[in-house]
């Protein structure tokens, strides 16, 4: 294991309307240390309060990952899309050659949980795309679930980096095992819960690098879920 991210070691960033957390450097928040990992750049853990949301704004060759934890997050984009996605509901939209977006929480009384990921592309200069998914009943107990991949299969969403996006859950005293090809690295995020990683605890918030590992065996105390990349 390279490195450990503390989830109270993060920048932080309190807006009033929004409460954010960032595992890497983002808009004002800068550490030389902490300017991503391989192809990740962007681990962002959001509150958006009552009624307020992200304007219009623009990207441009970015793939930019939302997953909804709670609550409710509106989505309107310039390819047309929009769509009001709910907890464990996961949003990708390659920004490509540019897109202009706004994310918005229509919900009157309650906050909107997310996680904004951003992965650097293999390729620059492509159109735009967008394409949305259900945890639902694919997110297997005990296992992990590919939710993305420059080479899907299954039901997974094909995305333009050279990276594979798990979902994991586990059960109270369960455990399982994940197999890297060479030259691969990992990054491990937990979304809730507590597990162990190569004697290591991690909690809710917490991440952690891992590279020249062959295997990778995950250990749950309480039950968790947590996101896994896998990266070139």
């Amino acid at each position: 294991m390279k490195n450990i991210r503390r989830a109270n070691e993060r920048g932080h960033a309190q807006h009033g309307w929004l409460d954010s957390y960032h595992t890497f450097s983002f808009a004002n928040y800068y550490d030389p240390n902490w300017m991503g990992f391989r192809s990740l750049r962007v681990i962002n853990d959001d509150l958006v309060m009552p009624g307020m949301g992200f304007g219009t704004h623009p990207h441009q060759d970015m793939e930019i990952i939302t997953y909804v934890l709670s609550g409710a997050l509106e989505h309107k984009d310039s390819m047309g899309n929009g769509r009001v996605i709910g907890p464990g509901e996961v949003q990708y939209m390659a920004a490509g050659t540019g897109v202009r977006h706004s994310e918005f929480n229509p919900s009157p009384d309650e906050g909107v949980h997310l996680l904004q990921i951003w992965i650097v592309p293999a390729r620059k200069g492509l159109e735009p795309r967008y394409a949305e998914k259900s945890l639902g009943q694919a997110a297997r107990p005990n296992d992990l679930t590919l939710l993305f991949a420059a080479e899907p299969r299954g039901d997974a969403v094909g995305i333009r980096a050279d990276a594979e996006i798990f979902f994991g859950r586990l059960d109270a005293k369960q455990k399982l095992v994940h197999r890297f090809s060479p030259g691969r690295a990992q990054w491990l995020h937990v979304i809730e819960g507590e597990i162990s990683v190569s004697g290591e605890t991690l909690k809710a918030g917490d991440g952690a690098a891992i590279e020249n590992a062959e295997s990778l065996e995950i250990q749950s105390r309480e039950g968790a879920q947590f996101l896994l990349f896998d990266l070139k």
